[in-house]
């Protein structure tokens, strides 16, 4: 266990990034499973600027790495453009 003051406060702030992190994650990971379920080109493209923004923001946080943001936008790009 921790014995200093800050090093304590550093594992509480470090449960409550982690937890934050996770949450935006799993949505994120969800609206691109809604996104891939949609049926017409429509749904899909209404929800994919909405789904950019969400892993933009997650690539800017460093929750994940820049690359894998730009292979996801561009699979669910390529994807609307085959429905």
């Amino acid at each position: 266990m921790a014995n200093h003051k800050s090093s304590l406060k550093r594992i509480r702030s470090n449960e409550a990034k982690r937890l934050r992190n996770k949450y935006q994650h799993k949505t994120t990971r969800n609206a691109i499973k809604r996104l891939r379920d949609a049926e017409t080109k429509e749904d899909a493209q209404a929800l994919y600027s909405n789904v950019v923004s969400m892993i933009d923001k997650l690539a800017k946080k460093n929750i994940i790495h820049v690359n894998k943001a730009a292979n996801l936008k561009s699979g669910l790009s390529k994807h609307i453009a085959t429905l």
